[in-house]
């Protein structure tokens, strides 16, 4: 009995099958990306746009609404400290620095407050839980060890919110938020090289503190409060009684130790 021949057909329909099948998974291979992509939670997008209220001076972001709140804290702890300064500093650069941060705080504060009514944003009238913890090292430390302490804290806040500053005045769509960010840029910039001139600043110890506090992915995090019809009055900050001296320009260098 002759073999039967193989069938021509099938032959055919296995090719063409594993064709189709190819042709399916390649498909599904790109259009899978750009489904899961678009379908997640927690990309940059989606946070703007889930988290943004409207206003007269453009849409509010949460990342607006958080910086306004930052600038208010930073005035709320570092004019106190700068205040400090002037009295415990043991060097005429570090009493320079106090001043600076006096005066640029007190100013800051006062445009905060007005932007904050003007959006109507609820502000904070005490500094935060950490931020208390600084102004307690700074209490507890005395002579040379202030100075130090003073100048690095000091210098690594201004560095953490001048990061936030850049984010905030390159990608804001509000107005007042954008002014108040080229004021606050102006001014921690000042402030960073103030502090640096003390001569006092680890520099290799705050690069690693700048990267081991570097800012966390974004996250379908709640966005801090928006405008309400009555964000309530925030207290001004302003210097207390403390002397006043008259302070030659920063020095480069702190003076040798004996």
């Amino acid at each position: 009995m002759r073999p039967r021949p193989p069938i021509q057909g099938r032959g055919i329909f296995s090719g063409t099958g594993l064709i189709i099948t190819g042709l399916a998974a390649t498909l599904a291979a790109l259009v899978f990306p750009i489904w899961s992509y678009a379908d997640r939670s927690g990309t940059g997008v989606d946070v703007l746009n889930a988290q943004t209220v409207s206003t007269q001076y453009g849409p509010l972001s949460a990342l607006d609404r958080e910086f306004v709140t930052k600038v208010r804290l930073a005035g709320l702890w570092e004019l106190p400290a700068g205040q400090q300064a002037q009295t415990k500093g043991t060097t005429e650069a570090v009493r320079t620095a106090g001043r600076h941060l006096v005066e640029g705080h007190t100013f800051l504060d006062e445009r905060v407050r007005t932007v904050a009514s003007q959006l109507g944003l609820a502000l904070p009238n005490e500094p935060n839980e950490q931020q208390q913890g600084w102004l307690s090292e700074l209490d507890a430390a005395q002579g040379e060890q202030y100075d130090w302490k003073f100048a690095n804290i000091l210098r690594l806040a201004h560095g953490r919110v001048f990061s936030v500053v850049a984010q905030v005045r390159a990608s804001t769509r509000n107005s007042l938020v954008r002014e108040l960010a080229d004021d606050a840029n102006t001014t921690v910039l000042d402030h960073i090289k103030i502090l640096e001139a003390t001569g006092f600043v680890d520099f290799d110890a705050l690069a690693r503190d700048m990267a081991a506090g570097s800012t966390p992915p974004i996250t379908r995090s709640p966005g801090p409060p928006g405008p309400t019809a009555d964000p309530g009055s925030a207290v001004p900050v302003a210097p207390s009684a403390y002397p006043t001296y008259t302070l030659p320009p920063a020095a480069a260098s702190p003076p040798p130790v004996d």
